[in-house]
């Protein structure tokens, strides 16, 4: 199906450099975020609800500089990508073109949502070591604070964060998160303003990004990023689980292996 709007979108290493460089918070709309923008829709981990549709309608319209928008470069140009993500951006777009025509600003430039995405779904894999390396600008020498799900454990292993001054984390439900949004913005405003966000926590951290944001943060919505460090490392050819951290698209991925001592005094809220 012919899309009506066709979005600018910017490369990965614009949007990585943008960030670094201006530190920019970021706010991501993939497949799972503009589905829930109908309230009566769900994901596996996030039940619909009307106040998180509006939320995420709000966020991907908004402009505020310091906040990048991020979408999925799939609008054209999908011979970048293997198969199976071709075959996947195809029936979404059949499916739910009219609802990205809908939401979408015509001649807005939008930030790129692969930027927490680089390696799995690309067809050539040569990139990948550069982005890396790039993002790693992001956190250098910052003090980070992990939202996450109470299995996520980004950053467990520590490579892709071996640069960081300090680790924090909120821990939040691995289900349903949004149900208890307030408390974990409520936690999250209790710290300095200095403090890096970096947030894995499906739709509801696109909302939050954006929230943090307007309170003085930077937070970044960083996804599956640390995921697709680990599968980069690993040479994977497909999605494949991780023994310490939990991944949603595998059969198995909530299997998980104890994270250690370190993880643990790492923790300074849970709200589960």
């Amino acid at each position: 199906r012919r899309q009506k709007v066709i979005p600018q979108v910017a490369s990965i290493d614009e949007t990585i450099r943008q960030i670094a460089s201006e530190r920019c918070s970021v706010s991501r709309f993939g497949d799972g975020e503009i589905l829930l923008t109908q309230a009566s829709k769900n994901i596996g981990f996030q039940k619909g609800d009307p106040a998180l549709a509006e939320r995420l309608k709000e966020v991907l319209k908004s402009h505020e500089q310091g906040h990048l928008v991020c979408v999925s470069d799939v609008f054209q140009h999908l011979e970048r990508y293997n198969r199976k993500a071709r075959r996947f951006w195809r029936t979404h777009f059949f499916i739910y073109g009219p609802w990205w025509d809908c939401l979408l600003v015509p001649g807005r430039k939008y930030y790129n949502t692969f930027v927490t995405r680089p390696y799995m779904d690309f067809a050539s894999k040569e990139d990948c070591p550069r982005w890396f390396h790039q993002m790693k600008a992001i956190w250098k020498d910052r003090d980070v604070v992990f939202i996450e799900g109470e299995k996520s454990r980004l950053g467990v292993g520590k490579a892709l964060f071996d640069n960081v001054k300090s680790i924090r984390r909120i821990l939040c439900p691995p289900r349903d998160a949004f149900d208890r949004y307030q408390e974990i913005l409520n936690e999250a405003q209790k710290l300095e303003k200095t403090a890096l966000f970096l947030i894995a926590l499906g739709p509801t951290a696109t909302v939050l990004a954006y929230d943090l944001f307007k309170s003085g943060y930077q937070a970044i919505d960083a996804g599956h990023v640390d995921v697709e460090y680990e599968w980069w490392r690993m040479g994977a050819k497909r999605k494949v689980k991780l023994e310490r951290k939990y991944v949603n698209e595998t059969a198995i991925g909530s299997e998980v292996a104890d994270a250690g001592e370190e993880y643990r005094k790492q923790i300074i809220a849970q709200i589960v």
